[in-house]
């Protein structure tokens, strides 16, 4: 047995206090040990004296009646979580608290206020599906703070019973309590967060698949202003953080409120005067706080632009390989990459050194209040108004209930920087598309003759610049082929771009069969008007899957006819799987001439009334182009061609020359050739160059 003396030099011991506080698991040791348990055995009374009836709390806690109460009465419960008005002053009073406390974060008054409650109100509804998770995970979170709160006035307790001579069995019966409490605090913690693990990977698939068919919804131009990366990462890093942050910040918030409010009541009750020392550290680290998150915010917003500008270098290099190793241009884009590595890592270093600086003077705070408390402790025991026992229990509470607030204001703070993300996301989600609405005409039979009326149209990105056309009218007719020749920047490709109804005209109608093109159902349109590219766009998987691509229903033997009809049988024969080989990134396995040929047996299943050919067959073989032309111009079709070679446009029924948007002339090839215009004018000029007889794209 220890002396009463030796007991008291040790707790007294000024380092031993500090290597307590800091050293927890020494402690842990000491009291879980069989030999010192078995040393040091108290009366039962001595427990009692110090116990707050342990049966009432027990029964509290583990009664299976206010447990099934708790956790099946629902609509008590969703209503608290679900309220609008619950969910703002239960979620948002804190940060409104702490928003008048650290005076609001300067450089940044949208992200506090009443449109970030918004925001956060409508990120937490999106939590409406997963009510039955996070009813339970709740019900387990409150348990568990229960538990863990009443785990440290135990071992209090339990160590303030060294002073006098307890029963063997009392003794046990307390550990048996203190081991009770740890054993629910772990239990229901681990299912508590299994839960909220589960809703949040739900709430992230449901927010990912909405945003992704948005996106899919927006116009052409959309896609041109804002960068396929940046929108790829907004869809799925974006989505990550914006449900891990509200998601876990929402868990922390309430576990950590709850179970500070429980330690405040119980460190008040053991020492007033410790308590109020404890909460004199909240207001100094909140204006340290303030003064870091607006010191720091900028170089936030750097060290994202610098991310964002690396990751997007990196993709438009491997994009691109085939040009850069073309160019010998490597050893240019390690140099740019370097430099942007570069940036980034300055910017990170100047963070790290703010970072560094703030955990430097939040220590020196903190360690300044705890040798005030130590101080004030060591009175109060020489005047007999705090025991041993109830020192511990004080200590054991102060660094956890200061970790809590500490926790509350990182999830402040944490929110606070989030909100422009979600600000962002809410902002695709929100968005309307700027094409007209598709209509709903889809009649069984379609002609596909085509008139462009008085058409006058610019790029969005350019409002205010010179129109792509100007007064364009043009027919294309059933059963004949239209070429479209003119030098670059002509409106070639305009003309296409409208057809396809990638962008709307700013005057004059296009219509199909006698109907404006934004009458007709969006699908119905695809479908009839079909596009074959110059450089087709195929995706990874089959052959089968892009000859098909887009059509719900497409037979095996419907894509395989087409194939036969345009000779692509031919090659795909001879691949080790047949249709059923992988094209590979963006169909990087095959040729050119093999991709076009799947683009033109993509266009040939629509079975479409108008065939749009950008040089659709500018690699393929003469059989091939011929099999291909064929089959395109029949069934009475209207082909439209966009001729980069002058040797296509003889071959149409129509050709139509555009200069800067404006059709200059107009007729069949001999008919262009006799005016002697700008059409003949112009094969004059290719021919006499060597190689001459292709138009620039």
């Amino acid at each position: 047995m220890f002396s009463l003396s030796t007991i008291l030099d040790f707790m007294f011991s000024l380092s031993t206090i500090l290597d307590f506080m800091y050293s927890p698991s020494t402690i842990l040791d000491f009291m879980y040990s069989l030999s010192n348990v078995l040393d040091f055995m108290f009366s039962l009374s001595t427990i009692l004296d110090f116990m707050y009836s342990p049966s009432t709390i027990l029964d509290f806690m583990f009664s299976l009646s206010t447990i099934l109460d708790f956790m099946y009465s629902p609509s008590t419960i969703l209503d608290f979580m679900f309220s609008l008005s619950t969910i703002l002053d239960f979620m948002f009073s804190l940060s409104n608290v702490l928003e008048y406390i650290m005076g609001g974060v300067a450089g940044s008054p949208e992200a506090v206020g009443p449109g970030a409650g918004r925001l956060l109100a409508r990120m937490l509804r999106l939590f409406r599906p997963d009510a039955f998770h996070l009813v339970a995970a709740f019900s387990f979170l409150i348990l568990g703070v229960v538990c863990d709160t009443f785990i440290p006035l135990y071992q209090g307790k339990v160590i303030d019973m060294l002073r006098g001579q307890a029963l063997q069995d009392g003794f046990c019966y307390a550990i048996g309590q203190l081991a009770l409490v740890s054993v629910g605090s772990s239990l229901f913690s681990g299912v508590r967060g299994g839960l909220f693990m589960c809703a949040l990977s739900r709430l992230n698939k449901r927010l990912k698949r909405l945003l992704f068919h948005t996106l899919l919804q927006q116009e052409v131009h959309f896609f041109e202003e804002n960068n396929p990366g940046g929108l790829s990462s907004r869809l799925h890093s974006d989505v990550d953080r914006m449900g891990r942050t509200v998601a876990l910040n929402a868990n922390t918030l309430v576990r950590s409120t709850f179970k500070s409010g429980l330690m405040l009541a119980l460190m008040w009750g053991l020492s007033w005067e410790l308590t109020v020392l404890t909460c004199l550290e909240m207001p100094l680290l909140a204006v340290m706080q303030k003064k870091y998150i607006a010191s720091t915010k900028e170089l936030k917003e750097q060290v994202q632009d610098c991310h964002a500008q690396t990751r997007d270098l990196a993709l438009q290099t491997f994009s691109g390989i085939r040009t850069v190793r073309g160019f010998m241009a490597e050893g240019g884009e390690q140099r740019r990459y370097d430099e942007a590595l570069g940036r980034m890592c300055a910017v990170k270093t100047r963070s790290g050194v703010y970072s560094a600086a703030f955990l430097l003077i939040r220590r020196l705070v903190s360690l300044g209040i705890k040798v005030l408390m130590l101080v004030q402790a060591r009175a109060l025991i020489s005047s007999g108004q705090l025991g041993i026992g109830s020192l511990i229990s004080f200590f054991l509470y102060q660094k956890p209930m200061t970790n809590n607030l500490k926790e509350i204001m990182y999830c402040y703070g944490d929110t606070v920087s989030m909100m422009g993300v979600i600000s962002k996301v809410f902002s695709y989600l929100d968005r309307t598309p700027k094409s007209q609405k598709a209509g709903r005409l889809a009649p069984e039979e379609l002609e596909g003759r085509i008139v462009f009326r008085d058409v006058t149209f610019r790029y969005p990105s350019a409002p205010d610049g010179q129109p792509a056309l100007k007064s364009v009218d043009l027919e294309l007719r059933p059963g004949e082929m239209t070429a479209l020749v003119g030098p670059s920047g002509s409106g070639k490709t305009s003309c296409v771009g409208l057809l396809k109804r990638l962008y709307e005209p700013q005057g004059g109608r296009i219509l199909l069969d006698g109907e404006p093109l934004h009458h007709y159902q969006h699908k119905y349109l695809h479908q009839k008007v079909a596009l074959v590219s110059q450089n087709p766009q195929l995706f990874s998987g089959s052959l089968r899957y892009n000859m098909a691509y887009g059509l719900q229903g497409c037979s095996a033997e419907k894509v395989e006819e087409a194939a036969k009809k345009v000779n692509a049988d031919v090659f795909i024969s001879e691949m080790e799987n047949g249709y059923d080989t992988d094209v590979g990134e963006c169909g990087g396995a095959l040729s050119e001439g093999q991709k076009q040929s799947v683009a033109v047996i993509r266009a040939l299943v629509r079975e479409p009334r108008v065939i749009i050919l950008d040089e659709a067959t500018s690699h393929l073989d003469v059989d091939a182009q011929h099999a291909v032309l064929q089959e395109v111009l029949a069934r009475g079709r209207t082909v439209l061609v966009v001729a980069h070679q002058l040797k296509t446009a003889e071959k149409a029924d129509h050709i139509v020359f555009l200069e800067k948007g404006v059709v200059v002339e107009e007729g069949t090839h001999r008919q262009l050739m006799a005016r002697r215009g700008r059409y003949h004018r112009l094969k004059e000029e290719l021919f006499s160059q060597p190689g001459g007889g292709k138009l620039s794209q």
